[in-house]
């Protein structure tokens, strides 16, 4: 049972109501992780504007899609892993491999897997990342701007992992099983 209330557009005012208006007319529902923040329409709009930036930065949205899996998954985020499993597969067009191996960090494309381990290694090592660490991202291709970007990303999706397991947010997307109960 969710820990925080997902509240329900249709009864809501004010600027969380404007924002949840914006968030319909662009993907037709407001998703419960978008519902439950709405108590807070500073998270959500903060929320909202880091997303939208990041969307026009120079990484692929296929790459955003996969560290949000492999980030979700580091920190147990059941809501966030099953919403980005369904918006890689429905959206980016990614088959179940790749999303797997993109929960374990792991691409078939160096560049990419380099992005993956870096994200990794940022939740890791709580952001006190080795010079080496971000030597390797640079020689896998990555430019200063796009590791500040890795770094956004990782930063975005925390957010939304530690906002869903605190909050308990109800999944409404096909749940993905914990990757550990999938070997089990």
């Amino acid at each position: 049972m969710a820990r925080l209330i997902a509240l329900n557009p249709d009864e809501t005012t004010g600027k969380t109501k404007e924002l949840f208006n914006a968030i319909q007319g662009k993907f037709g529902a407001v998703p419960n992780m978008m519902r439950t923040m709405g108590n807070s329409p500073a998270l959500l709009e903060g929320y909202l504007n880091l997303n939208g930036a990041l969307a026009k930065g120079t990484l692929s949205p296929k790459t955003g899609e996969l560290l949000a899996l492999a980030i979700g998954e580091k920190n147990s985020c059941d809501y966030c892993v099953s919403a980005h499993s369904y918006i890689g597969e429905k959206l980016a067009h990614l088959d179940a491999e790749t999303i797997e191996n993109a929960r374990r960090a792991n691409a078939a494309d160096t560049k990419t897997d380099a992005a993956l381990k870096f994200a990794t290694t940022l939740i890791a090592k709580q952001g006190l990342v080795a010079a080496g660490d971000v030597e390797a991202v640079k020689a896998a291709g990555f430019t200063d701007g796009e590791v500040g970007e890795l770094v956004g990303h990782v930063a975005l999706n925390i957010l939304t992992n530690y906002f869903n397991n605190t909050a308990d947010t109800v999944i409404d997307f096909p749940v993905a099983k914990p990757l550990q109960a999938v070997e089990a």
